[in-house]
């Protein structure tokens, strides 16, 4: 288990030294999405896992270009450059936006079940939010397995829907992120991109996966079966060995 540091008013996880390989975590994502890839990863690069505050913004400005001006914040207190940076879902997005905006940041992008041109959003509305079983079938349908939908994730996001001023402010992202779509923009994005993506998700469907490939013209489209929307989490053995053979090429260059 990571500790998580806090400094600034910033709270993230980092382990290990060497490149720097940022991580974001979508909207119901935690810092410990990613410990298969921490642990993977950490005796070769300085692997950072930034908590994005999706909840802790003024209701007005929450969006996913906040997020991206907050990571831009944070970067630029650690020192980091030349990042090789990933996203899941929400995170994807972020990453986006911040390469756009901040191309001098980023070596290489990877994205997984990323939003940015569509999603069946988890947040888009909770009719039966007070309902457990309800919210245990939304949790199961991001994953292949429905086994990866444990109590204790399970429990994480009924608390999260059920508290007023979170629920408001999960609907108020899924709907910026719906809102900003970025397909006229990426052809910008000219860096090595690694889409790693569940051929089973249901949240960003393999179409999505396909249309980012074909509009980021550095790109490459990696498959993984029998896994959902969160691969780093469900199949992290196959994940690892995507991203692992696509950062050793990055490195060379």
């Amino acid at each position: 288990m990571s500790i998580i540091k806090e400094e600034n008013g910033f709270k993230y996880i980092e382990e290990g030294e060497g490149d720097t390989l940022l991580l974001l975590h979508g909207l119901f994502g935690a810092l410990s999405n990613f410990d298969d890839i921490t642990e993977a990863f950490k005796s070769q690069y300085r692997v950072v896992i930034p908590l994005l505050p999706i909840y802790d913004l003024p209701l007005l400005t929450t969006g996913v270009t906040t997020l991206a001006k907050h990571l831009l914040k944070f970067v630029k207190h650690k020192k980091l450059k030349n990042i090789n940076l990933l996203g899941n879902s929400l995170g994807g997005h972020v990453a986006l936006i911040f390469t756009l905006n901040n191309p001098e940041y980023v070596k290489a992008l990877v994205l997984t079940g990323s939003s940015g041109l569509y999603e069946n959003s988890f947040g888009g509305t909770f009719p039966k939010r007070e309902n457990y079983e309800f919210i245990k079938e939304k949790v199961a349908y991001t994953f292949f397995d429905p086994a990866m939908a444990t109590k204790e994730l399970v429990d994480e996001v009924y608390e999260t829907v059920n508290d007023r001023n979170k629920v408001i402010r999960i609907l108020s992202m899924a709907k910026s992120a719906i809102r900003h779509n970025l397909a006229k923009e990426l052809y910008k994005i000219t860096i090595p991109v690694c889409l790693i993506w569940g051929m089973n998700d249901t949240v960003t469907p393999p179409d999505v996966a396909t249309e980012f490939h074909n509009l980021l013209p550095n790109s490459e489209l990696n498959w993984i079966d029998n896994c959902g929307h969160a691969p780093m989490m469900e199949v992290p053995d196959e994940f690892i060995k995507f991203l692992r053979r696509f950062l050793d090429r990055v490195l060379l260059k």
